[in-house]
């Protein structure tokens, strides 16, 4: 088979089984609020949900929660949950799913990484795409006044 078959067949595969799924996991609103600023931009992400942890949530209520998140958009190619912080109640709770098959878990989440969700290749895991979704969001951090200073600077 050549390569050009060989990429029908991944694209396929791809189309029948889904992309990897995402699940925002953070406290009070802002997974909710980080899907729909990403939606604005992208369009539709339908294999993307949030699951929030609010601030008197007992953990098995939480876990339940994230549980049918996971459920809601799981296409049998994994699924990558974001937080919100390292260490926080979400990502202790979401820790709890990382001995489940296909299950990746990166911190930290902003925007640039929701986006990235939308713009996945058949070819990548769950694993893949965690580390470049990861990438992706430091990438996009910046000390704005570095940046605008060099480009105000007359060369």
């Amino acid at each position: 088979m050549n390569t050009s078959g060989l990429r029908w067949l991944v694209a396929a595969a791809f189309l029948a089984a889904g992309p990897v799924a995402g699940v925002i996991v953070a406290h009070g609103h802002l997974a909710a609020e980080l899907l729909a600023a990403a939606e604005m931009i992208v369009g539709p992400l339908a294999h993307v949900t949030s699951a929030s942890v609010s601030w008197h949530d007992d953990v098995d209520a939480a876990r339940e929660e994230i549980e049918r998140a996971i459920a809601r958009v799981n296409q049998g190619r994994g699924v990558l949950l974001l937080t919100d912080m390292f260490g926080g109640a979400p990502m202790d709770i979401a820790s709890m799913f990382l001995d489940d098959k296909g299950i990746e878990i990166v911190s930290g989440v902003n925007l640039p990484m929701v986006i990235k969700l939308a713009n996945q290749t058949p070819e990548e895991s769950a694993s893949d795409l965690a580390r470049r979704v990861c990438d992706g969001g430091k990438e996009a951090i910046h000390q704005a006044s570095e940046i605008l200073a060099r480009a105000a600077k007359p060369t």
